[in-house]
């Protein structure tokens, strides 16, 4: 009797940490394979994703957010949003869920070695994003690579995920991290006041004439103007990006104005996905399946596919 492709593995949560609140939280839930031979199955490369189940109410995809590693251990980062999300939201340390993967391609580091790498997350789109700087700064990784920028902007403080990480990040001498809240969540608009203390706002006019004050990396805006203030140099580069599809729109127009190649920039799609492996064709655009020849997509693959959505 041949295996059931659709069944996934029993796994055991094993620590889960809160990353933001409000109407859509987000928990990054780690959780580790039960069976010590199947786990070793389940490395994975950086862009990859994986199916997680919550029994008795459904599966969804999430995208891989933890370092490769033959233990197993598989880490999402989840938004409440629906009922699966919802009942996972609801799990605790100790519980089981199902794990199928790890599917789809990947982002093709080993292709970028002497390459500058500009990281470039909106929201919950951090996740795919950290999938891939965590094992670019990684000590016998890091070498490999020229300059490394991470930028990264939420709705409001509160939203920005993965915030102890990106304070131990902030003070890292061999990358630049820059960080961005919404204007419009504050009390007084582009014009004024930042929304929060110790975020300021850049020039809404003109985001490239911001003059950026000294020591200063935080800043009250949207994430595709962020790029126009930082303003990073497209020469032998990389931009990892992923996030809400309006915000890729706008940060690949801010990329193209610096001088950016669409070849040059790599993202992720999101299409609804159900079997994961390129057989139900729910996730297909054209004759291209996300869950199986993506996720992973250069800007230039994206635009040779906008005729067929």
């Amino acid at each position: 009797m041949s295996e059931n492709i659709y069944k996934p593995h029993t796994a055991t949560i094993t620590d889960i940490q809160l990353e933001a609140g409000g109407a859509r939280p987000i928990r990054t839930i780690t959780m580790q394979v039960d069976d010590p031979e199947v786990r070793p199955t389940f490395f994975h490369k950086p862009g990859q994703f994986a199916l997680i189940s919550s029994f008795g109410t459904g599966e969804s995809v999430f995208a891989i957010a933890s370092l490769p590693n033959k233990d197993g251990i598989v880490q999402v980062s989840v938004m409440k949003v629906g009922n699966v999300t919802s009942k996972i939201h609801e799990l605790e340390i100790g519980d089981k869920v199902g794990v199928r993967g790890p599917y789809g391609n990947h982002f093709p580091l080993e292709e970028w070695e002497g390459k500058n790498i500009v990281f470039i997350g909106a929201g919950i789109g951090i996740s795919p994003v950290r999938s891939v700087y965590q094992v670019a700064l990684l000590p016998e990784e890091r070498k490999k690579f020229g300059n490394i920028t991470l930028i990264y902007g939420a709705r409001t403080p509160a939203d920005l995920a993965f915030k102890d990480e990106f304070k131990e990040l902030d003070t890292r001498d061999d990358m630049n991290l820059w960080l961005c809240i919404d204007w419009k969540f504050g009390p007084k608009g582009p014009t004024g006041e930042s929304s929060a203390e110790g975020w300021p706002a850049i020039n809404m006019a003109a985001p490239g004439e911001t003059v950026i004050p000294e020591g200063v990396n935080k800043f009250t805006c949207f994430v595709p103007q962020l790029v126009e203030v930082v303003k990073p140099d497209p020469e032998n580069s990389i931009v990892v990006t992923c996030g809400p599809p309006i915000a890729i729109k706008f940060i690949t127009q801010a990329l193209e104005k610096l001088g950016w190649k669409s070849d040059q920039i790599y993202t992720t799609l999101e299409n609804r996905m159900k079997c994961g492996i390129g057989k139900c064709g729910r996730c297909n655009i054209g004759d291209s399946y996300v869950c199986k020849h993506g996720p992973v997509y250069t800007h230039e693959q994206v635009k040779s596919l906008q005729n067929e959505f």
